[in-house]
């Protein structure tokens, strides 16, 4: 435990040291002087001055702490509560530019032209007038309207009148600038892609081309300035330390060539969300006033170490778990601390974010709401990587039952060597063959003291039960037949029926399923386990006959055999595994105890073994396959057996949640936190994958016409990241336990994505419904394939995703249409990029619907297409085709739908 602990602690000062190595520290030059305007706007578009003391003083407040930092302020219109700044600018001292808002509604241009006018006239501090802001570039009012609105003005003031114009609108309309006192020009780089290393240089060249363009004439910048948080526009990246290097070097070269500028802006305005994500980021103070970065000394971070101190402190507490596991290896607590400490770094950046940002009501919604989601998200990461690190880097299994293994004689007391088995298989509608062939293995087996218990529930057709029952007869005394109708209760109903008829000697049930052939050393390998008095339940895993049928059974076989092999081996050390169905013996007392089969649930193999669990009884399981059943016969099938098992295990949920209380059960911890997170890690992951695939479709248009982009830290990012959890979890896990080729593997993960739309619906129905009628998986080859597509609504949605994603790139990126504007915002290429990976198991499903029906689904297509190639490229020689005689029959098979 000791190697424990100082793994911890190093990886806790090795993610110090990375904080302290990736702190950021720019050199820029100091500006010790005072800025001679700065762009101000009290209060937000359409307020009315209600309060003119409570208005008067909010202007104060900012006005006071302004007139340390500039000698001017410049406003936007002279309406709405800006005609209070001015006298109250005099009273520090302060000048002011006042500014008409010009728009296209002439009866508002009215108003603010003669307020403007009024202002200018009545306060000595008034230094200028702008009449208008960007007017002809938003094409608000033609070139001579607004001249013509110019010259109203300056016959009305003895100060200069201007407009503010983009700087190319002044170099493109030479009669503006003839009509003007000064050229008030817009300079900002962020808008035309600059960098914020080529921004000073292009506002000083934007501003000896006006110079040289308009000689004689006053220039004034009187727009510069950069965001401090946003996204980026092409290779425009806004920022704190780029806001604060780049204010320092543009007033630092402006004061050293005699140009006339103005900042954008005094302080954030979070109100203006509508200019895109950078819009409320241009302040040189915050919204609380306070300054965001210093005119002097080194640009640093000054909350960096306080967020440093949040992800160590968050990454050491996600480690300390690690402390209560069971004999970790140094490199298994090495990889959990490692992913606990980087789950510690997004905390950090989700509280830096929140700390930097400003939010309205609905971007504060769809922040709180993605966190809420991801937040599972990340526990179930965090899960799949102690599974990744415990099989890849932890000890062997200890629990585990395996062949050859020395374990106890098969004694359960002093008098009885070999304990009786009742084995009890329970039938619907069942092919007859195949359950002849589960009956004649169950003759085989190798152990001298068994029955077996044959029920044929809710199946009127003779031609179901008839001939089992005359077989069972021919097997002899130990085969008892039951042939019950209107049972209740689905399959858990048919098994207590099988228990009134179990002989009273019989110490443990075995239950298996009506298409599994077991082998003979069944019950002589495992039921020695049961001479421990404590263990309630012995599982072995489902393995299948039939996987050679089709490329999909293939795949599917693949699928099923990761549970078997990688969760239940893992859930086993935990004495924590799940009950499912076949290949499962259960000491009678055990049963009992726990009140035997509960009809209130369509999977009551998994809700009784969790009641055996709670009652304090061990369990234990071997992955040693000793039976093998069939595939689902059809893609439709799995689909419906998957939702089965999904709609049981939330009713299980449903049920026993009170049981994993403090002092509820026997329930240990560990049992508690395995049974938890099997449920959040297959219920929770495929629901939450559809639930936050809906809403971020939901979200494209909004990022599309609102030009609002989702922060890739917080939000994009660790989705990305939780899926290459998922993928590297299924890849090196299916490589170390599970003995199958590469090709079937990544089959099994596309069999295993195509289901998450399945399991989700299961789940939904389970929050608003309490019951659903058990639905059989055909088997056998009874069944028929349906004409209805199997992967529609997948279709749909995976569909959906992908034009979601051309969508967000071609409007993101409109040089692919032949447009100007395009911005290539990072965060929009990212959400594209996770749109693509949700479309991922809708897709999936969507090619098993479609390989189903397809010619490439048999084995033969492929062995016919190779020897074809190799006969095209010479390898063998060509085989010539047979005639058969007219008199050869041709074989036809009849299938029957169940």
């Amino acid at each position: 435990m000791r190697a424990v602990v100082a793994v911890l602690l190093f990886v806790t000062a090795a993610h110090a040291a990375l904080w302290g190595l990736f702190q950021e520290k720019q050199a820029a030059p100091d500006f010790r002087g005072i800025l001679p305007s700065a762009s101000y706007a009290p209060f937000e578009p359409g307020h009315t001055v209600a309060d003119s003391i409570a208005d008067s003083e909010k202007v104060r407040a900012d006005l006071k702490k302004l007139s340390t930092l500039t000698r001017a302020v410049r406003l936007y219109s002279s309406t709405e509560g800006n005609e209070l700044v001015p006298p109250i600018a005099a009273e520090f001292g302060m000048k002011v530019t006042v500014g008409a808002w010009i728009d296209k509604d002439g009866d508002r241009n009215k108003r603010e032209i003669e307020a403007a006018i009024n202002l200018a006239k009545r306060n000595s501090n008034v230094i200028g007038v702008v009449v208008g802001n960007e007017t002809i570039f938003r094409g608000e009012q033609k070139v001579e309207d607004l001249i013509t609105l110019i010259k109203r003005v300056k016959q009305s003031v003895n100060v200069p009148v201007t407009t503010g114009e983009i700087w190319n609108i002044w170099r493109d309309n030479p009669e503006l600038a003839s009509s003007v006192e000064f050229i008030a020009a817009h300079v900002l780089p962020y808008w035309e892609n600059f960098t914020d290393k080529q921004a000073v240089d292009q506002a000083v060249e934007r501003y000896q081309l006006l110079h040289d363009t308009f000689p004689g004439k006053r220039i004034v910048i009187a727009e510069f300035g950069w965001p401090s948080a946003g996204y980026n526009l092409r290779n425009a990246e806004p920022g704190s330390f780029e806001q604060a290097s780049v204010l320092r070097n543009f007033v630092t070269r402006a004061e050293a060539i005699g140009m006339d500028y103005n900042i954008v802006e005094a302080i954030d305005q979070p109100w203006k969300f509508f200019e895109g994500g950078v819009g409320p980021y241009w302040g040189i103070l915050d919204a609380s006033r306070e300054p965001k970065f210093a005119w002097t000394g080194p640009i640093v971070n000054e909350n960096y170490w306080k967020l440093a101190a949040i992800a160590l402190l968050v990454g050491l507490f996600m480690s300390l778990p690690i402390l209560r596991l069971a004999e970790p290896t140094m490199m298994q607590a090495l990889v959990l601390s490692a992913a606990a400490n980087g789950v510690g770094a997004w905390v950090a950046t989700v509280f830096a974010y929140w700390a930097g940002h400003y939010f309205v009501f609905g971007s504060a919604f769809a922040m709180v709401l993605g966190l809420i989601l991801l937040v599972p998200l990340v526990l179930i990461a965090m899960a799949r990587i102690e599974e990744i690190a415990a099989i890849a880097f932890g000890g062997a299994p200890r629990r585990l039952i395996v062949k050859g293994a020395t374990v106890a004689p098969a004694t359960m007391g002093e008098t009885i060597s070999f304990p009786k088995v009742s084995i009890h298989i329970p039938a619907y509608f069942e092919p007859v063959e195949m359950l002849k062939q589960t009956l004649d293995a169950v003759s085989r087996l190798d152990y001298p003291n068994f029955e077996c218990v044959v029920i044929i529930n809710n199946t009127p057709d003779p031609e179901f039960w008839q001939p089992i029952q005359d077989h069972c007869r021919t097997l002899g005394e130990r085969f008892k037949f039951i042939n019950a109708e209107k049972v209740k209760g689905f399959k858990a109903g048919a098994l207590k029926i099988a228990m009134d008829r179990t002989a009273v000697d019989a110490e443990i049930i075995g239950i298996i399923d009506a298409d599994y052939v077991v082998r003979p050393d069944w019950l002589k390998d495992l039921v020695p386990v049961f001479a421990d008095p404590r263990v309630g339940l012995v599982q072995a895993p489902q393995e299948h006959r039939d996987g050679d049928r089709s490329l999909m059974h293939y795949i599917m076989n693949g699928e099923y055999a990761g549970f078997f092999d990688i969760g239940m081996v893992q859930r086993n050390e935990a004495n924590a595994i799940i009950v499912h169905g076949t290949m499962c013996l259960i000491r009678r007392a055990a049963m009992d105890m726990a009140g035997g089969w509960a009809g209130d649930t369509i999977c009551e193999d998994t809700d009784l073994g969790l009641a055996i669990i709670e009652h304090g009884w061990l369990t234990h399981y071997t992955n040693e396959r000793y039976g093998h059943g069939l595939l689902p016969d059809t893609y439709e099938a799995f689909k419906k057996q998957r939702h089965r098992w999904a709609y049981g295990g939330f009713q299980i949920v449903k049920k026993h949640w009170r049981k994993f209380l403090p002092g509820a059960s026997r329930l240990t911890p560990d049992q508690r936190r395995e049974f938890s997170l099997g449920w959040l890690n297959w219920l929770g992951a495929e629901s939450l994958g559809v639930v936050v695939a809906i809403l971020n479709l939901i979200w494209v248009p909004i990022v599309v016409f609102a030009d609002i982009a989702i922060p890739d830290k917080i939000l994009t990012l660790p989705i990305i990241a939780s899926f290459i959890v998922s993928l590297v979890h299924f890849l090196a896990l299916y490589r170390l336990r599970v003995h199958i080729k590469v090709g079937q593997m990544l089959g099994a993960m596309i069999a295993a994505m195509s289901v998450q739309w399945t399991v989700s619906r299961a789940v939904a129905q389970g929050l608003i419904t309490e019951h659903l009628p058990f639905a059989r998986t055909s088997k056998g080859g009874l069944s028929v394939m349906s004409i209805e597509f199997q992967a529609f609504w997948e279709a749909v949605i995976g569909v959906l995703l992908l034009v979601g994603a051309a969508v967000l790139i071609v409007n993101n990126d409109s040089t692919l249409i032949k447009i100007t504007g395009n911005k290539q915002v990072r965060e929009i290429y990212i959400f594209a990029a996770v749109l693509v990976l949700e479309s991922l198991p809708f897709l999936s499903a969507v090619a098993i619907a479609i390989l189903e029906n397809s010619r490439i689904n048999s084995f033969a297509f492929w062995r016919n297409s190779a020897v074809r190639t190799a006969e095209l490229i010479g390898l063998r020689p060509v085989t010539m085709p047979t005639v058969a005689s007219p008199s050869q029959p041709v074989a036809s098979e009849i299938h029957r739908d169940s």
